[in-house]
Protein backbone atom coordinates (compact mmCIF):
# COMPACT_ATOMS: atom_id res chain seq x y z
CA UNK A 1 0.00 0.00 0.00
CA UNK A 2 2.90 2.37 0.75
CA UNK A 3 4.36 1.64 -2.68
CA UNK A 4 0.97 2.26 -4.29
CA UNK A 5 0.54 5.56 -2.44
CA UNK A 6 4.00 6.81 -3.39
CA UNK A 7 3.48 5.71 -6.97
CA UNK A 8 0.12 7.46 -7.24
CA UNK A 9 1.51 10.62 -5.63
CA UNK A 10 4.36 10.69 -8.13
CA UNK A 11 1.91 10.15 -10.99
CA UNK A 12 -0.18 13.10 -9.81
CA UNK A 13 2.86 15.35 -9.69
CA UNK A 14 3.65 14.48 -13.31
CA UNK A 15 -0.01 14.78 -14.32
CA UNK A 16 -0.17 18.24 -12.74
CA UNK A 17 2.94 19.24 -14.68
CA UNK A 18 1.42 17.97 -17.94
CA UNK A 19 -1.83 19.86 -17.27
CA UNK A 20 0.25 22.97 -16.62
CA UNK A 21 2.01 22.40 -19.94
CA UNK A 22 -1.38 22.03 -21.71
CA UNK A 23 -2.56 25.33 -20.22
CA UNK A 24 0.68 27.02 -21.27
CA UNK A 25 0.50 25.59 -24.79
CA UNK A 26 -3.12 26.71 -25.10
CA UNK A 27 -2.19 30.20 -23.99
CA UNK A 28 0.78 30.45 -26.37
CA UNK A 29 -1.17 29.11 -29.34
CA UNK A 30 -4.44 30.83 -28.42
CA UNK A 31 -4.39 33.22 -31.40
CA UNK A 32 -3.88 30.31 -33.78
CA UNK A 33 -6.72 28.15 -32.47
CA UNK A 34 -10.46 28.69 -32.55
CA UNK A 35 -12.64 28.29 -29.49
CA UNK A 36 -13.78 24.88 -30.77
CA UNK A 37 -10.22 23.59 -31.13
CA UNK A 38 -9.22 24.99 -27.74
CA UNK A 39 -11.97 22.79 -26.32
CA UNK A 40 -11.02 19.75 -28.37
CA UNK A 41 -7.47 19.83 -26.99
CA UNK A 42 -8.98 18.92 -23.62
CA UNK A 43 -10.19 15.62 -25.06
CA UNK A 44 -6.65 14.42 -24.33
CA UNK A 45 -7.14 15.07 -20.61
CA UNK A 46 -8.95 11.75 -19.91
CA UNK A 47 -6.13 9.97 -21.74
CA UNK A 48 -3.51 11.63 -19.53
CA UNK A 49 -5.48 10.88 -16.36
CA UNK A 50 -6.14 7.26 -17.35
CA UNK A 51 -2.49 6.38 -18.04
CA UNK A 52 -1.60 5.55 -14.39
CA UNK A 53 -4.39 2.95 -14.31
CA UNK A 54 -3.73 1.31 -17.67
CA UNK A 55 -1.29 -1.24 -19.03
CA UNK A 56 -0.59 0.26 -22.44
CA UNK A 57 1.40 -2.02 -24.68
CA UNK A 58 0.88 -0.99 -28.33
CA UNK A 59 1.53 -3.67 -30.87
CA UNK A 60 4.72 -2.50 -32.53
CA UNK A 61 6.32 -3.88 -35.65
CA UNK A 62 8.54 -6.26 -33.72
CA UNK A 63 5.54 -7.73 -31.89
CA UNK A 64 3.69 -8.19 -35.18
CA UNK A 65 6.69 -10.04 -36.60
CA UNK A 66 6.79 -12.19 -33.46
CA UNK A 67 3.11 -13.03 -33.89
CA UNK A 68 3.65 -14.01 -37.54
CA UNK A 69 6.61 -16.19 -36.57
CA UNK A 70 4.54 -17.92 -33.92
CA UNK A 71 1.82 -18.58 -36.49
CA UNK A 72 4.42 -20.31 -38.67
CA UNK A 73 5.62 -22.51 -35.83
CA UNK A 74 3.11 -25.20 -36.64
CA UNK A 75 0.96 -27.26 -34.31
CA UNK A 76 1.39 -26.92 -30.57
CA UNK A 77 2.62 -29.90 -28.56
CA UNK A 78 0.00 -32.42 -27.72
CA UNK A 79 -1.50 -31.92 -24.29
CA UNK A 80 -1.20 -34.95 -21.96
CA UNK A 81 -4.32 -36.74 -20.90
CA UNK A 82 -6.19 -35.48 -17.89
CA UNK A 83 -5.38 -38.60 -15.90
CA UNK A 84 -1.67 -38.06 -16.25
CA UNK A 85 -1.86 -34.43 -15.22
CA UNK A 86 -3.61 -34.47 -11.86
CA UNK A 87 -1.58 -33.24 -8.95
CA UNK A 88 -4.12 -32.99 -6.16
CA UNK A 89 -3.35 -35.23 -3.19
CA UNK A 90 -0.32 -36.58 -5.02
CA UNK A 91 2.74 -37.72 -3.06
CA UNK A 92 6.00 -36.50 -4.56
CA UNK A 93 8.32 -39.16 -5.85
CA UNK A 94 11.47 -37.49 -4.55
CA UNK A 95 12.62 -35.99 -1.28
CA UNK A 96 13.94 -32.73 -2.69
CA UNK A 97 10.47 -31.25 -2.99
CA UNK A 98 10.10 -31.41 0.77
CA UNK A 99 13.18 -29.23 1.22
CA UNK A 100 11.22 -26.34 -0.21
CA UNK A 101 8.67 -26.50 2.55
CA UNK A 102 10.97 -24.05 4.32
CA UNK A 103 9.72 -20.85 2.79
CA UNK A 104 9.56 -17.14 3.35
CA UNK A 105 6.50 -15.98 5.23
CA UNK A 106 5.13 -12.73 3.86
CA UNK A 107 3.82 -10.22 6.38
CA UNK A 108 0.63 -8.23 5.96
CA UNK A 109 1.15 -4.60 5.04
CA UNK A 110 1.21 -2.30 8.09
CA UNK A 111 -2.06 -0.57 8.90
CA UNK A 112 -0.46 2.83 8.26
CA UNK A 113 0.10 1.78 4.66
CA UNK A 114 -3.65 1.69 4.11
CA UNK A 115 -4.31 5.20 5.45
CA UNK A 116 -3.73 7.01 2.10
CA UNK A 117 -5.92 4.45 0.33
CA UNK A 118 -8.68 4.86 2.92
CA UNK A 119 -8.52 8.66 2.58
CA UNK A 120 -8.63 8.42 -1.22
CA UNK A 121 -11.58 6.01 -1.21
CA UNK A 122 -13.34 8.08 1.44
CA UNK A 123 -12.98 11.18 -0.72
CA UNK A 124 -14.35 9.33 -3.74
CA UNK A 125 -17.33 8.16 -1.69
CA UNK A 126 -18.00 11.74 -0.53
CA UNK A 127 -17.79 13.03 -4.10
CA UNK A 128 -20.09 10.25 -5.28
CA UNK A 129 -22.61 11.19 -2.59
CA UNK A 130 -22.45 14.79 -3.84
CA UNK A 131 -23.09 13.62 -7.42
CA UNK A 132 -25.98 11.42 -6.28
CA UNK A 133 -27.46 14.34 -4.36
CA UNK A 134 -27.20 16.49 -7.50
CA UNK A 135 -28.96 13.76 -9.45
CA UNK A 136 -31.74 13.58 -6.86
CA UNK A 137 -32.36 17.33 -7.19
CA UNK A 138 -32.32 16.96 -10.94
CA UNK A 139 -34.82 14.08 -10.70
CA UNK A 140 -37.15 16.23 -8.62
CA UNK A 141 -36.94 18.96 -11.22
CA UNK A 142 -37.74 16.45 -13.96
CA UNK A 143 -40.76 15.20 -12.02
CA UNK A 144 -42.12 18.72 -11.65
CA UNK A 145 -41.52 19.70 -15.29
CA UNK A 146 -44.30 19.72 -17.88
CA UNK A 147 -44.11 19.13 -21.63
CA UNK A 148 -43.71 22.37 -23.58
CA UNK A 149 -47.14 23.93 -24.17
CA UNK A 150 -46.27 27.17 -25.96
CA UNK A 151 -47.04 26.80 -29.66
CA UNK A 152 -44.77 29.67 -30.63
CA UNK A 153 -41.86 28.19 -28.66
CA UNK A 154 -42.53 24.74 -30.16
CA UNK A 155 -42.44 26.17 -33.68
CA UNK A 156 -39.26 28.07 -32.88
CA UNK A 157 -37.70 24.88 -31.52
CA UNK A 158 -38.55 22.93 -34.70
CA UNK A 159 -37.00 25.69 -36.81
CA UNK A 160 -33.82 25.51 -34.72
CA UNK A 161 -33.69 21.73 -35.21
CA UNK A 162 -34.03 22.15 -38.95
CA UNK A 163 -31.40 24.90 -38.97
CA UNK A 164 -28.86 22.59 -37.23
CA UNK A 165 -30.00 19.46 -39.10
CA UNK A 166 -30.86 17.65 -35.86
CA UNK A 167 -33.02 14.70 -36.87
CA UNK A 168 -33.72 13.34 -33.40
CA UNK A 169 -36.87 14.61 -31.70
CA UNK A 170 -35.55 15.77 -28.33
CA UNK A 171 -38.32 16.35 -25.78
CA UNK A 172 -38.60 19.89 -24.43
CA UNK A 173 -40.07 20.64 -21.01
CA UNK A 174 -40.88 23.79 -19.05
CA UNK A 175 -40.19 24.27 -15.35
CA UNK A 176 -40.45 27.01 -12.75
CA UNK A 177 -37.35 25.75 -10.89
CA UNK A 178 -34.75 26.89 -13.44
CA UNK A 179 -33.34 30.30 -14.31
CA UNK A 180 -31.64 29.20 -17.55
CA UNK A 181 -32.09 26.34 -20.04
CA UNK A 182 -30.29 23.04 -19.51
CA UNK A 183 -29.90 19.76 -21.38
CA UNK A 184 -29.92 16.48 -19.46
CA UNK A 185 -29.17 12.91 -20.46
CA UNK A 186 -26.61 11.05 -22.54
CA UNK A 187 -28.87 8.35 -23.97
CA UNK A 188 -32.25 10.07 -23.46
CA UNK A 189 -31.52 13.78 -23.94
CA UNK A 190 -34.13 16.31 -22.76
CA UNK A 191 -34.18 20.10 -22.81
CA UNK A 192 -35.64 22.05 -19.90
CA UNK A 193 -36.67 25.69 -20.36
CA UNK A 194 -37.51 28.10 -17.51
CA UNK A 195 -41.12 29.24 -17.55
CA UNK A 196 -40.17 32.92 -17.21
CA UNK A 197 -38.23 32.68 -20.49
CA UNK A 198 -41.26 31.22 -22.26
CA UNK A 199 -43.76 33.67 -20.75
CA UNK A 200 -41.64 36.71 -21.63
CA UNK A 201 -41.10 35.27 -25.12
CA UNK A 202 -38.44 37.28 -26.75
CA UNK A 203 -37.93 35.25 -29.90
CA UNK A 204 -34.25 36.04 -30.44
CA UNK A 205 -33.31 35.12 -26.86
CA UNK A 206 -35.18 31.81 -26.95
CA UNK A 207 -33.78 30.99 -30.39
CA UNK A 208 -30.18 31.61 -29.30
CA UNK A 209 -30.61 29.52 -26.19
CA UNK A 210 -32.26 26.65 -28.08
CA UNK A 211 -29.46 26.74 -30.65
CA UNK A 212 -26.95 26.62 -27.82
CA UNK A 213 -28.57 23.58 -26.17
CA UNK A 214 -28.93 21.76 -29.48
CA UNK A 215 -25.24 22.35 -30.16
CA UNK A 216 -24.52 20.65 -26.83
CA UNK A 217 -26.51 17.67 -28.09
CA UNK A 218 -24.80 17.58 -31.51
CA UNK A 219 -21.34 17.52 -29.96
CA UNK A 220 -22.13 14.95 -27.23
CA UNK A 221 -21.26 17.38 -24.46
CA UNK A 222 -23.43 15.48 -21.98
CA UNK A 223 -21.09 12.50 -22.29
CA UNK A 224 -18.04 14.73 -21.85
CA UNK A 225 -19.70 16.24 -18.77
CA UNK A 226 -20.17 12.77 -17.25
CA UNK A 227 -16.51 12.04 -17.96
CA UNK A 228 -15.47 15.23 -16.18
CA UNK A 229 -17.60 14.26 -13.18
CA UNK A 230 -15.87 10.88 -13.07
CA UNK A 231 -12.50 12.63 -13.17
CA UNK A 232 -13.44 14.87 -10.25
CA UNK A 233 -14.40 11.76 -8.27
CA UNK A 234 -11.13 9.93 -8.96
CA UNK A 235 -8.91 12.99 -8.59
CA UNK A 236 -10.89 14.84 -5.92
CA UNK A 237 -7.69 15.62 -3.99
CA UNK A 238 -5.78 17.24 -6.88
CA UNK A 239 -6.48 21.00 -7.19
CA UNK A 240 -4.72 21.15 -10.56
CA UNK A 241 -7.13 18.56 -11.97
CA UNK A 242 -10.07 20.50 -10.53
CA UNK A 243 -8.80 23.65 -12.21
CA UNK A 244 -8.41 21.74 -15.49
CA UNK A 245 -11.99 20.43 -15.26
CA UNK A 246 -13.23 23.97 -14.68
CA UNK A 247 -11.31 25.12 -17.75
CA UNK A 248 -12.81 22.26 -19.75
CA UNK A 249 -16.31 23.42 -18.85
CA UNK A 250 -15.46 27.02 -19.73
CA UNK A 251 -13.96 25.99 -23.07
CA UNK A 252 -16.96 23.74 -23.68
CA UNK A 253 -19.30 26.72 -23.43
CA UNK A 254 -16.98 28.87 -25.56
CA UNK A 255 -16.90 26.11 -28.18
CA UNK A 256 -20.67 25.83 -28.05
CA UNK A 257 -20.96 29.61 -28.52
CA UNK A 258 -18.58 29.34 -31.48
CA UNK A 259 -20.69 26.62 -33.07
CA UNK A 260 -23.77 28.82 -32.66
CA UNK A 261 -21.98 31.81 -34.20
CA UNK A 262 -21.07 29.67 -37.21
CA UNK A 263 -24.76 29.29 -38.10
CA UNK A 264 -25.69 32.92 -37.39
CA UNK A 265 -25.34 35.90 -39.67
CA UNK A 266 -22.56 38.29 -38.72
CA UNK A 267 -25.22 40.89 -37.87
CA UNK A 268 -26.51 38.58 -35.12
CA UNK A 269 -23.18 38.16 -33.27
CA UNK A 270 -23.78 41.23 -31.13
CA UNK A 271 -27.34 40.16 -30.39
CA UNK A 272 -26.18 36.74 -29.25
CA UNK A 273 -23.61 38.35 -26.95
CA UNK A 274 -26.24 40.70 -25.60
CA UNK A 275 -28.43 37.70 -24.75
CA UNK A 276 -25.69 36.40 -22.49
CA UNK A 277 -25.24 39.85 -20.93
CA UNK A 278 -28.97 40.43 -20.44
CA UNK A 279 -29.37 37.09 -18.68
CA UNK A 280 -26.00 37.05 -16.89
CA UNK A 281 -27.55 37.46 -13.43
CA UNK A 282 -29.78 34.46 -14.12
CA UNK A 283 -27.68 32.09 -16.19
CA UNK A 284 -24.67 32.42 -13.89
CA UNK A 285 -26.58 30.29 -11.39
CA UNK A 286 -26.08 26.68 -12.48
CA UNK A 287 -26.90 24.13 -9.77
CA UNK A 288 -26.61 20.82 -11.63
CA UNK A 289 -23.22 19.20 -12.24
CA UNK A 290 -24.89 16.43 -14.26
CA UNK A 291 -26.39 18.75 -16.87
CA UNK A 292 -25.08 20.99 -19.62
CA UNK A 293 -26.46 24.46 -20.14
CA UNK A 294 -25.88 27.97 -21.30
CA UNK A 295 -25.03 29.09 -17.76
CA UNK A 296 -21.76 29.39 -15.91
CA UNK A 297 -19.89 31.57 -13.46
CA UNK A 298 -19.52 35.31 -14.00
CA UNK A 299 -15.85 34.78 -14.91
CA UNK A 300 -16.78 32.16 -17.49
CA UNK A 301 -19.44 34.40 -19.02
CA UNK A 302 -16.91 37.23 -19.26
CA UNK A 303 -14.52 34.98 -21.23
CA UNK A 304 -17.40 33.92 -23.47
CA UNK A 305 -18.39 37.51 -24.20
CA UNK A 306 -14.79 38.33 -25.13
CA UNK A 307 -14.72 35.29 -27.44
CA UNK A 308 -17.96 36.39 -29.12
CA UNK A 309 -16.67 39.94 -29.52
CA UNK A 310 -13.47 38.74 -31.21
CA UNK A 311 -15.07 36.00 -33.31
CA UNK A 312 -14.36 35.96 -37.04
CA UNK A 313 -15.21 33.21 -39.52
CA UNK A 314 -12.15 31.14 -40.34
CA UNK A 315 -10.56 31.32 -43.76
CA UNK A 316 -9.18 28.26 -45.51
CA UNK A 317 -5.61 29.27 -44.61
CA UNK A 318 -6.50 29.75 -40.95
CA UNK A 319 -8.07 26.28 -40.86
CA UNK A 320 -4.91 24.71 -42.31
CA UNK A 321 -2.70 26.60 -39.84
CA UNK A 322 -4.95 25.57 -36.98
CA UNK A 323 -4.76 21.90 -37.92
CA UNK A 324 -0.97 22.02 -38.09
CA UNK A 325 -0.73 23.68 -34.67
CA UNK A 326 -3.27 21.24 -33.24
CA UNK A 327 -1.36 18.23 -34.58
CA UNK A 328 1.88 19.49 -33.02
CA UNK A 329 0.15 20.08 -29.68
CA UNK A 330 -1.39 16.60 -29.70
CA UNK A 331 1.98 14.98 -30.40
CA UNK A 332 3.66 16.98 -27.63
CA UNK A 333 0.94 16.17 -25.10
CA UNK A 334 0.78 12.46 -25.94
CA UNK A 335 4.56 12.21 -25.88
CA UNK A 336 4.59 13.78 -22.43
CA UNK A 337 2.26 11.07 -21.12
CA UNK A 338 5.09 8.54 -21.59
CA UNK A 339 6.72 10.18 -18.58
CA UNK A 340 3.87 9.00 -16.37
CA UNK A 341 4.70 5.65 -14.72
CA UNK A 342 1.90 3.23 -15.56
CA UNK A 343 0.35 1.85 -12.39
CA UNK A 344 -0.14 -1.47 -14.08
CA UNK A 345 3.59 -1.61 -14.82
CA UNK A 346 3.91 -2.55 -11.18
CA UNK A 347 1.83 -5.63 -11.87
CA UNK A 348 2.27 -6.31 -15.58
CA UNK A 349 5.35 -7.00 -17.69
CA UNK A 350 5.72 -7.30 -21.47
CA UNK A 351 6.52 -10.50 -23.32
CA UNK A 352 10.11 -10.87 -24.57
CA UNK A 353 10.79 -8.84 -27.70
CA UNK A 354 11.14 -10.77 -30.96
CA UNK A 355 10.41 -14.01 -29.13
CA UNK A 356 8.96 -17.08 -30.81
CA UNK A 357 6.07 -17.94 -28.48
CA UNK A 358 3.83 -20.98 -28.34
CA UNK A 359 0.83 -21.12 -26.05
CA UNK A 360 -0.23 -24.35 -24.40
CA UNK A 361 -3.22 -25.58 -22.46
CA UNK A 362 -1.68 -27.04 -19.32
CA UNK A 363 -4.71 -26.42 -17.11
CA UNK A 364 -4.88 -30.10 -16.19
CA UNK A 365 -1.60 -29.85 -14.33
CA UNK A 366 -2.88 -27.07 -12.08
CA UNK A 367 -6.03 -28.78 -10.78
CA UNK A 368 -7.96 -26.14 -8.79
CA UNK A 369 -5.14 -23.59 -8.71
CA UNK A 370 -4.86 -20.48 -10.82
CA UNK A 371 -1.38 -20.67 -12.23
CA UNK A 372 1.01 -20.23 -15.12
CA UNK A 373 4.02 -22.02 -16.58
CA UNK A 374 6.79 -20.59 -18.74
CA UNK A 375 9.45 -22.71 -20.47
CA UNK A 376 12.29 -21.57 -22.70
CA UNK A 377 14.09 -24.11 -24.91
CA UNK A 378 17.63 -22.96 -25.67
CA UNK A 379 18.07 -25.18 -28.75
CA UNK A 380 14.85 -24.17 -30.51
CA UNK A 381 14.68 -20.62 -29.10
CA UNK A 382 10.96 -21.22 -28.43
CA UNK A 383 8.98 -19.98 -25.44
CA UNK A 384 6.13 -22.24 -24.27
CA UNK A 385 3.66 -20.27 -22.16
CA UNK A 386 0.58 -21.41 -20.35
CA UNK A 387 -1.81 -18.68 -19.16
CA UNK A 388 -0.10 -15.65 -20.69
CA UNK A 389 -2.08 -13.04 -18.66
CA UNK A 390 -0.84 -14.58 -15.42
CA UNK A 391 2.64 -15.29 -16.82
CA UNK A 392 3.13 -11.56 -17.51
CA UNK A 393 1.60 -10.42 -14.23
CA UNK A 394 4.03 -9.48 -11.49
CA UNK A 395 3.89 -11.07 -8.05
CA UNK A 396 6.20 -10.84 -5.03
CA UNK A 397 9.15 -13.22 -5.61
CA UNK A 398 9.45 -14.33 -2.00
CA UNK A 399 12.37 -16.78 -1.60
CA UNK A 400 13.15 -16.95 -5.34
CA UNK A 401 14.66 -13.51 -4.79
CA UNK A 402 17.48 -15.13 -2.81
CA UNK A 403 19.21 -16.19 -6.03
CA UNK A 404 20.04 -12.58 -6.81
CA UNK A 405 20.59 -11.59 -3.18
CA UNK A 406 23.37 -14.18 -3.18
CA UNK A 407 24.78 -12.89 -6.45
CA UNK A 408 24.83 -9.30 -5.18
CA UNK A 409 26.57 -10.36 -1.96
CA UNK A 410 29.22 -12.27 -3.92
CA UNK A 411 29.80 -9.43 -6.38
CA UNK A 412 30.19 -6.93 -3.53
CA UNK A 413 32.42 -9.31 -1.53
CA UNK A 414 30.05 -9.53 1.41
CA UNK A 415 30.72 -13.25 1.05
CA UNK A 416 33.06 -15.23 -1.21
CA UNK A 417 32.56 -18.53 -3.02
CA UNK A 418 35.09 -20.16 -0.69
CA UNK A 419 34.01 -18.27 2.45
CA UNK A 420 30.26 -17.81 2.59
CA UNK A 421 29.59 -18.81 6.21
CA UNK A 422 27.53 -16.49 8.39
CA UNK A 423 27.23 -17.08 12.13
CA UNK A 424 23.80 -17.92 13.48
CA UNK A 425 22.43 -14.89 15.30
CA UNK A 426 21.21 -17.02 18.22
CA UNK A 427 17.52 -16.33 17.61
CA UNK A 428 15.33 -19.42 17.81
CA UNK A 429 13.36 -20.11 14.63
CA UNK A 430 10.51 -22.50 13.96
CA UNK A 431 12.65 -24.41 11.46
CA UNK A 432 15.52 -26.31 13.14
CA UNK A 433 17.67 -26.06 10.02
CA UNK A 434 17.79 -22.27 10.48
CA UNK A 435 19.17 -22.47 14.03
CA UNK A 436 22.83 -22.93 13.09
CA UNK A 437 25.63 -21.33 11.10
CA UNK A 438 24.90 -21.20 7.37
CA UNK A 439 26.88 -21.31 4.17
CA UNK A 440 25.47 -20.09 0.89
CA UNK A 441 24.67 -23.67 -0.13
CA UNK A 442 22.86 -24.53 3.12
CA UNK A 443 21.06 -21.18 3.28
CA UNK A 444 19.81 -21.59 -0.28
CA UNK A 445 18.82 -25.23 0.24
CA UNK A 446 16.93 -24.49 3.47
CA UNK A 447 15.72 -21.05 2.33
CA UNK A 448 17.11 -19.39 5.45
CA UNK A 449 15.59 -15.94 5.68
CA UNK A 450 17.96 -14.48 8.24
CA UNK A 451 21.01 -15.32 6.13
CA UNK A 452 19.87 -13.29 3.13
CA UNK A 453 18.37 -10.53 5.25
CA UNK A 454 21.74 -10.07 6.95
CA UNK A 455 23.46 -9.90 3.57
CA UNK A 456 21.06 -7.18 2.45
CA UNK A 457 21.50 -5.25 5.70
CA UNK A 458 25.28 -5.33 5.29
CA UNK A 459 24.96 -3.93 1.79
CA UNK A 460 24.98 -0.30 0.75
CA UNK A 461 21.33 0.45 0.09
CA UNK A 462 21.95 2.58 -2.98
CA UNK A 463 24.23 -0.11 -4.40
CA UNK A 464 21.50 -2.67 -3.79
CA UNK A 465 18.93 -0.57 -5.66
CA UNK A 466 21.38 0.03 -8.50
CA UNK A 467 22.05 -3.70 -8.77
CA UNK A 468 18.36 -4.59 -9.20
CA UNK A 469 17.95 -1.79 -11.68
CA UNK A 470 20.97 -3.01 -13.65
CA UNK A 471 19.73 -6.57 -13.96
CA UNK A 472 16.15 -5.38 -14.59
CA UNK A 473 14.55 -7.30 -11.74
CA UNK A 474 10.76 -6.96 -12.16
CA UNK A 475 9.43 -3.62 -10.96
CA UNK A 476 12.71 -2.88 -9.09
CA UNK A 477 10.71 -1.49 -6.14
CA UNK A 478 12.62 -1.95 -2.88
CA UNK A 479 10.48 0.46 -0.87
CA UNK A 480 8.82 -2.23 1.24
CA UNK A 481 11.50 -2.26 3.94
CA UNK A 482 15.11 -3.41 4.00
CA UNK A 483 14.31 -6.78 5.58
CA UNK A 484 11.17 -7.78 3.74
CA UNK A 485 10.68 -5.92 0.45
CA UNK A 486 10.75 -9.30 -1.33
CA UNK A 487 8.23 -11.03 0.98
CA UNK A 488 4.70 -10.22 -0.23
CA UNK A 489 5.70 -6.57 -0.32
CA UNK A 490 6.85 -3.98 -2.85
CA UNK A 491 9.23 -6.01 -5.06
CA UNK A 492 7.38 -7.92 -7.81
CA UNK A 493 8.31 -9.96 -10.85
CA UNK A 494 6.50 -12.01 -13.50
CA UNK A 495 7.11 -15.63 -14.46
CA UNK A 496 8.32 -14.49 -17.89
CA UNK A 497 10.80 -12.12 -16.26
CA UNK A 498 11.97 -14.89 -13.93
CA UNK A 499 12.89 -17.02 -16.94
CA UNK A 500 14.58 -14.12 -18.74
CA UNK A 501 16.72 -13.41 -15.68
CA UNK A 502 17.64 -17.08 -15.24
CA UNK A 503 18.81 -17.15 -18.85
CA UNK A 504 21.00 -14.10 -18.28
CA UNK A 505 22.33 -15.50 -15.01
CA UNK A 506 23.18 -18.83 -16.62
CA UNK A 507 24.96 -17.16 -19.57
CA UNK A 508 26.52 -14.49 -17.32
CA UNK A 509 25.07 -11.81 -19.59
CA UNK A 510 25.97 -9.13 -17.03
CA UNK A 511 29.66 -10.04 -17.11
CA UNK A 512 29.92 -10.76 -13.39
CA UNK A 513 32.79 -12.71 -11.89
CA UNK A 514 32.50 -16.23 -13.32
CA UNK A 515 33.41 -17.77 -9.93
CA UNK A 516 30.46 -15.92 -8.35
CA UNK A 517 28.09 -17.11 -11.06
CA UNK A 518 29.26 -20.67 -10.55
CA UNK A 519 28.82 -20.39 -6.78
CA UNK A 520 25.19 -19.35 -7.26
CA UNK A 521 24.63 -22.16 -9.78
CA UNK A 522 26.10 -24.70 -7.36
CA UNK A 523 23.79 -23.50 -4.58
CA UNK A 524 20.76 -24.03 -6.84
CA UNK A 525 21.53 -27.61 -7.82
CA UNK A 526 18.76 -29.93 -6.61
CA UNK A 527 18.98 -33.36 -8.18
CA UNK A 528 20.17 -35.38 -11.17
CA UNK A 529 18.41 -38.00 -13.24
CA UNK A 530 20.36 -39.83 -15.92
CA UNK A 531 22.22 -37.20 -17.91
CA UNK A 532 19.92 -34.35 -16.79
CA UNK A 533 20.50 -32.02 -13.84
CA UNK A 534 17.73 -30.00 -12.19
CA UNK A 535 18.51 -26.67 -10.51
CA UNK A 536 16.06 -24.21 -9.04
CA UNK A 537 14.57 -22.24 -6.18
CA UNK A 538 11.14 -22.13 -4.63
CA UNK A 539 9.28 -19.49 -2.70
CA UNK A 540 5.98 -19.14 -0.89
CA UNK A 541 4.10 -16.03 0.16
CA UNK A 542 1.94 -16.22 3.27
CA UNK A 543 -0.71 -13.73 4.35
CA UNK A 544 -2.63 -14.22 7.59
CA UNK A 545 -1.31 -17.75 7.91
CA UNK A 546 -2.44 -18.84 4.44
CA UNK A 547 -0.14 -19.72 1.53
CA UNK A 548 -1.35 -17.58 -1.38
CA UNK A 549 1.62 -17.31 -3.75
CA UNK A 550 3.76 -20.31 -4.75
CA UNK A 551 6.86 -20.24 -6.96
CA UNK A 552 9.26 -22.76 -8.44
CA UNK A 553 11.82 -21.46 -10.94
CA UNK A 554 14.97 -23.00 -12.36
CA UNK A 555 16.53 -24.83 -15.27
CA UNK A 556 17.30 -28.33 -16.50
CA UNK A 557 20.69 -29.10 -18.09
CA UNK A 558 21.35 -32.06 -20.36
CA UNK A 559 24.30 -32.97 -22.55
CA UNK A 560 22.93 -31.08 -25.53
CA UNK A 561 20.32 -28.60 -24.24
CA UNK A 562 19.19 -26.35 -21.38
CA UNK A 563 15.58 -25.51 -20.51
CA UNK A 564 14.60 -22.61 -18.25
CA UNK A 565 11.25 -22.63 -16.47
CA UNK A 566 9.07 -20.74 -14.00
CA UNK A 567 5.87 -21.88 -12.35
CA UNK A 568 3.60 -19.67 -10.28
CA UNK A 569 0.35 -20.55 -8.55
CA UNK A 570 -2.15 -18.29 -6.80
CA UNK A 571 -4.86 -19.24 -4.36
CA UNK A 572 -6.64 -18.41 -1.13
CA UNK A 573 -4.74 -21.19 0.66
CA UNK A 574 -2.28 -24.03 0.03
CA UNK A 575 -0.80 -22.17 -2.95
CA UNK A 576 2.74 -22.93 -1.86
CA UNK A 577 6.13 -23.91 -3.23
CA UNK A 578 5.57 -27.60 -2.59
CA UNK A 579 2.54 -27.62 -4.89
CA UNK A 580 4.33 -25.45 -7.46
CA UNK A 581 7.24 -27.92 -7.39
CA UNK A 582 4.95 -30.91 -7.90
CA UNK A 583 3.22 -29.22 -10.83
CA UNK A 584 6.57 -28.38 -12.41
CA UNK A 585 7.88 -31.91 -11.96
CA UNK A 586 4.81 -33.34 -13.71
CA UNK A 587 5.06 -30.89 -16.60
CA UNK A 588 8.78 -31.54 -17.13
CA UNK A 589 8.15 -35.27 -17.03
CA UNK A 590 5.27 -35.01 -19.53
CA UNK A 591 7.53 -33.08 -21.88
CA UNK A 592 10.32 -35.68 -21.43
CA UNK A 593 12.67 -32.98 -20.17
CA UNK A 594 13.27 -34.28 -16.66
CA UNK A 595 11.91 -37.42 -14.99
CA UNK A 596 12.77 -38.36 -11.44
CA UNK A 597 14.44 -41.73 -11.03
CA UNK A 598 13.08 -44.11 -8.43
Amino acid sequence: MIAFSMHFLFCNILISAIIGAILLLKKISGNCLSGCTQYHIWFLLPVVLAVPFLSIRPAGLSQMITWLRSMQAGLLPETPTQASLAVANQTPATDWLYDFRIYAAGNPAPVAGYIPLVIWVGGMIAMTVFMVNSRIHLYRLEQSALPLQSTRTQLLYQNCRAELHVKREIPVYSTAFLKSPIMVGVFRPRIYLPIHLISDFKESDIRYMLLHELQHYKHKDAFVNCLMNLITILYWFNPVVWYAVREVRTDREIACDTFVLQVLDSAEYTAYGNTLLNFAHKISLFPFSLATGIGGSAKQIKKRILNIASYKPQTKWLKIRERIVLAVLIVLILESTTLIPVLASDTRAPLPENALIQTEDLSGFFADYEGCFVLYDTNTDIWDIYNEPLATKRFPPNSTYKIYSALFALENQLIRPTASTLKWNGQSYSYPAWNQDQTLASAMRNSVNWYFQELDQRADWNALKTFYHTIGYGNQDLSGGAAEFWMESSLKISAVEQVELLKKLYANAFCFDSANIQAVKDSLRLSASGQAVLSGKTGTGIINGESINGWFIGYVESDDNTWFFATNIQGANHADSLTAGEITRNILAAKHIYTETE
